[in-house]
């Protein structure tokens, strides 16, 4: 008789480290002083380095509009238009919401959950682009690797329609 034993370890308790990662994303609206203010759409997704995209974040827009007529402006939004937005169906479930008010706001994500569930080993750019009704338009972007080795904070500053951009990593 041959008796088998197999034993059951968590990676835990091997002292390997989760495979796990954490990418947030905070974002300030400026407050303008212009006579007439609207709050800026807002797209935000990751970036391969053939500048085709990974994964979109985050889209703000007018979604209370009768009609859906908020989403005709999204193509202001050009470089996100271009390379993504003309594709997708809004309003998209955990993809858009409606603009935001100034301030700041923090938007976050995990790697065992869509956007960023599929999102293989690599050089990207966070990319954040905002237009405004009567105003600008504004384009950031920040470096980073996925998945992060260490914890670490980046950074960009806007200056027109965006404020402060923070991209936390997290291993």
């Amino acid at each position: 008789m041959h008796v088998r034993y197999s034993i059951a370890l968590s990676a835990a308790a091997l002292g390997v480290p989760a495979l796990a990662a954490d990418l947030a994303v905070g974002v300030e609206v400026p407050r303008l002083t212009v006579a007439e203010y609207h709050r800026p759409y807002v797209a935000m997704w990751v970036e391969r380095a053939d500048q085709g995209v990974a994964a979109n974040l985050a889209v703000w827009y007018a979604t209370a509009k009768k009609d859906g007529e908020g989403a005709k402006w999204l193509k202001d939004m050009r470089q996100w238009w271009r390379r993504s937005g003309r594709e997708l169906q809004v309003p998209a479930d955990g993809l858009t919401s409606a603009t935001r008010p100034a301030g700041k706001h923090k938007l976050s994500f995990n790697d065992s959950a869509k956007p960023l569930g599929k999102l293989p080993p690599g050089d990207y750019k966070l990319v954040i682009e905002a237009a405004r009704e009567s105003g600008g338009r504004e384009l950031l972007s920040i470096p980073f690797q996925w998945p992060p080795a260490k914890a670490q904070q980046l950074s960009a500053q806007g200056s027109s329609e965006l404020g402060e951009v923070t991209l936390e990593l997290k291993p």
